[in-house]
Parts: C-alpha cells; sequence; structure tokens
C-alpha cells in the first residue's frame, strides 16, 4: 500500500449521477482488477473507496456514482486538482483460475472493475463475455468501453428500455454464452441470485461500509465459510463457496 498524490486528468459525467474519473501521477502505477484506492476528498474525513476500472501507466481511470456530499465534493473538482490516495488496496480477481472462458457479471456500476478484468482475460488468451445489468438506459455505462476490446456485451435493464427486460439472470438465460468460470460485481442481491443460478466456478466482489480500508479498523468484516474476513484486506473478491449469503 502506498500513499501517494494524483493529479485530476478529467472528471466527466457518463451517465446520471454517475461520473469518470482519470488520475496521473508522478511515476509507475501497478494496480490488478478488482483492486480500489481510498480517496482523501478535502473536507472529510473519512477517505471513499472506489474500485479501479483501469490501471494506467501513471494512473488509473475510477467511475463513482454521487450518493452523498463527500462524491458530491468529488464531482465538482475541476482537472489539475490534487487528490491523496491509497492503493492498490485488497485482494482482486484470478484471471488464471479461468480455464478458457469467462463470463463477467456486472450490476450497474459494478460494471467498472470488470473492464480492467476483461483486458487481464484477454491478454492471457481467454475468451470473455459481459452481462450488465441497468435500472434504466439513462444509467448505462462501460458498454461501449468493452465491446471496444471486443468482448459481447448482452444487456438487462429493469424498465426493459435497452436489452433484456429483468434482471441479469434473465439476460444470462436469453444469451446462453459459453463459460467455465464467471466473476460478479454489484448488489448484494444481484450476486446471491447469480451464485444461485449458475452451476459454475465463480468469484465475487463484495462491498461494505470501511473505516480505514487497511485492514485495521475491521469495520467491514463480514461472515464467510472460513470465518470472519475483512472485506478490504481479504476481499474484496472471494469465491463464491466462501460467502454466506
Amino acid at each position: 500500500m502506498q500513499k501517494r498524490i494524483f493529479h485530476i486528468e478529467s472528471n466527466d459525467a457518463v451517465a446520471r449521477d454517475t461520473f469518470r474519473l482519470v488520475l496521473r501521477t508522478d511515476g509507475p502505477v501497478a494496480v490488478c482488477s478488482g483492486q480500489f484506492v481510498d480517496i482523501d476528498i478535502p473536507g472529510y474525513y473519512l477517505r471513499r473507496p472506489i474500485s479501479v476500472s483501469d490501471s494506467l501507466p501513471d494512473g488509473v481511470v475510477l467511475y463513482y456514482k454521487v450518493v452523498g456530499e463527500g462524491t458530491r465534493v468529488l464531482s465538482a473538482m475541476a482537472p489539475g486538482a490534487a487528490l491523496e490516495l491509497l492503493l492498490p488496496l485488497g485482494n482482486g480477481f484470478d484471471p488464471e483460475k479461468c480455464a478458457a472462458e469467462a463470463l463477467l457479471i456486472g450490476g450497474g456500476l459494478g460494471a467498472a472493475p470488470l473492464y480492467l478484468l476483461a483486458k487481464e482475460l484477454l491478454a492471457a488468451g481467454k475468451k470473455v463475455t459481459a452481462v450488465l445489468g441497468f435500472n434504466k438506459a439513462d444509467e448505462i455505462c462501460l458498454i461501449d468501453e468493452l465491446k471496444a476490446l471486443g468482448v459481447p456485451v448482452h444487456i438487462a435493464t429493469m424498465d426493459g428500455s435497452v436489452g433484456t427486460k429483468g434482471f441479469v439472470t434473465d439476460a444470462i438465460a436469453a444469451a446462453k454464452p459459453a463459460f467455465d468460470r464467471f466473476y460478479t460485481c454489484g448488489p448484494l442481491p444481484m450476486m446471491k441470485a447469480v451464485c444461485a443460478a449458475l452451476s459454475a466456478p465463480g468469484e465475487v466482489s463484495l462491498e461494505e461500509r470501511m473505516g480505514c480500508g487497511a485492514g485495521f479498523c475491521y469495520g467491514c468484516t463480514v461472515q464467510t465459510a472460513s470465518g470472519p474476513r475483512r472485506v478490504c484486506a481479504d476481499g474484496p473478491v472471494f469465491d463464491k463457496e466462501e460467502v454466506l449469503w
């Protein structure tokens, strides 16, 4: 873990209440898919943990949703502004566990860390298919970015405005993609349904409210099949068999 200063290159709205933040720093950055950063937002005591969507040679790309005053302040910050980050944090996805074909399943901004995972899987010679779920069309993001990598993307929306009407499980049933391992990130009920519906092995990225983000405070502890685990340090990614729904 490092504490480093980054500067905002861009901070643009890409969907309803959703922003794409590009940060650059002085020197190389090494982050793996499923890991996250903890951002010190000026004026707020607790840092904001945000998944890394892409790793740049000297920076990171993050997607975040404005859900409170802290992220609202972040959304108003202009290019050139400095931010202090702790990174890289957590244990991420394991692309090597995929034999040949991976299915990436994202709900809302759970799609964000799947972009870097897709790049890692493709670089390893794996085939990748993505299924993303959103409530409405104006919340959709990252589809074009994944398609630009050559990843087929299937969409589910709750109101039926785009793609399959319903849940990601409905879109999976309709698309019938071939895969030997799945990776999922999104709302807990969605991931629970995905793990119940799919018999293949998989990995889930959990989210909990965090105090320190580095494993010291144990505030994000969850019960797993292996006992209590810290989402920030032992996770956020766990094998699906570990999660006690």
